[in-house]
């Protein structure tokens, strides 16, 4: 099986914190995919905090679109992709979506 990164992406501050009944049916909604998927999920990941980006000119304070991230394994890109169509983060809480991308190997190694 291939593994995949998933990044769960929202708009930073969009629609405000969910309240607590939301919360509650978020996380267990959260639980119950990872438990589902718990045989596909090789680092079950978290939530992402401030962004520094580092550069040619030093490090700076930046911003983007990534909330969190987890690594699955599928049989190939469309299976791990489909793992996620309804995923809580965006069907409850206020998050856009999730990027599903390939882990490639290293070139050469």
């Amino acid at each position: 099986m291939a593994k995949f990164l998933a990044i769960y992406t929202g708009q930073p501050g969009a629609g405000g914190p969910p309240d607590p009944a939301t919360i509650a049916k978020g996380m267990q909604a959260w639980t119950d995919w990872m438990s589902r998927h718990a045989s596909q999920v090789v680092e079950g990941g978290g939530p992402l905090g401030k962004t520094k980006r580092v550069t040619k000119a030093g490090v700076a304070d930046a911003q983007n679109t990534m909330a969190g991230y987890v690594i699955v394994e599928a049989d190939d890109h469309a299976a791990a992709a489909k793992m996620f169509e309804g995923h809580p983060h965006f069907a409850i809480f206020p998050g856009d979506g999730v990027d599903v991308m390939p882990v490639m190997p290293i070139p050469g190694a």
